[in-house]
């Protein structure tokens, strides 16, 4: 494995404690939500004053590490988020910038009280001067309108990604694994290429993998030392596009009249949206059909797609 992309089997604190202060562009974190699941160490299966004293630990050390120019997002469960919210805000005294909904579209089922359809995940940086493009992260507009930006929308604080179900190719032995769209979204907007991404809870090794794909530096520390060879596997295998994406990226915007607009919108659509979800293609070109017909006929689909996706 390169330096570039590095997993470390050890704990979490005293990892991050070998760190180098402010050194860090982007933390991910998905640390055990203390719900007693079977990550094989007894990690998620503390009292009360044990887990906040270890979020209070990872989280300062978080904080020590991060650029000033650095974000830190956090996936935490219900029971706690409240207590972490509080850690962050004021014993880090980290800047706020967003509550993310995750919605996803199975859950667990219940037979008393609402089934969850969503996790959360705070987003906080080291000051107010952080690192955000925008542009890198758009969703496609329902409409064209020439004053819009056409290359996209805020995809807003919603965002919506399917579970990697166990019956999926890229489906790992770990019980909570995340989609690598969600990963991607967050690496996009909040680090260049080239950058220095942590996540220090690496589990399945999905931060690692989407890293790997977008020029990033990453370094995953896992507990697990059976985590730590299954993402080793995992980042040998070939890539072949990434295992989830937000279903907006497969729109395509109405009023696409104008054959030269179009034209120019198509091709711009699988830079902008598709680049790294090769699997999607057939959905949008069947969008396209259904929008425009015939009318689209004079694109290349057979060219055009093959060039952007084989990059």
């Amino acid at each position: 494995m390169s330096d570039v992309i590095k997993i470390i089997c050890g704990d979490a604190v005293e990892k991050m404690q070998e760190i180098k202060s402010k050194s860090v562009d982007l933390i991910i974190a998905d640390p055990p939500y203390n719900l007693g699941k079977d990550y094989g160490n007894g990690s998620d299966s503390k009292n009360f004053e044990e887990y906040i004293h270890f979020t209070q630990k990872w989280t300062s050390e978080a904080t020590r590490i991060l650029k000033q120019t650095g974000s830190l997002y956090v996936f935490m469960g219900f029971r706690f988020i409240s207590y972490l919210y509080q850690i962050l805000d004021k014993e880090n005294s980290l800047n706020f910038v967003n509550w993310i909904c995750w919605h996803y579209t199975q859950g667990i089922g219940k037979t008393k009280g609402f089934s969850p359809r969503h996790d959360d995940i705070l987003m906080f940086t080291k000051s107010q001067n952080y690192t955000y493009n925008l542009d890198s992260i758009r969703v496609p507009q329902k409409y064209y309108r020439s004053r819009n930006n056409m290359r996209g929308a805020n995809p807003g604080d919603v965002w919506q990604f399917s579970h990697i179900h166990y019956c999926q190719d890229n489906r790992q032995d770990h019980p909570t694994q995340k989609p690598e769209g969600l990963i991607e979204r967050m690496v996009l907007a909040s680090s260049n290429e080239g950058d220095l991404i942590l996540d220090p809870f690496s589990g399945s090794g999905t931060t690692l993998r989407v890293c790997q794909q977008l020029n990033r530096k990453c370094i995953g520390i896992e507990l697990s030392e059976a985590y730590v060879k299954m993402t080793q596997k995992r980042l040998a295998e070939k890539f072949t596009g990434f295992d989830s994406i937000d279903p907006r990226m497969e729109r395509v915007p109405n009023d696409l009249n104008d054959p030269k607009i179009r034209e120019e919108y198509l091709q711009n659509h699988l830079v902008w949206f598709l680049k790294n979800h090769n699997g999607t293609k057939e959905v949008f070109w069947a969008e396209v059909d259904k929008k425009y017909g015939n009318k689209k006929n004079h694109i290349s689909k057979s060219s055009n797609d093959k060039t952007l996706f084989d990059k």
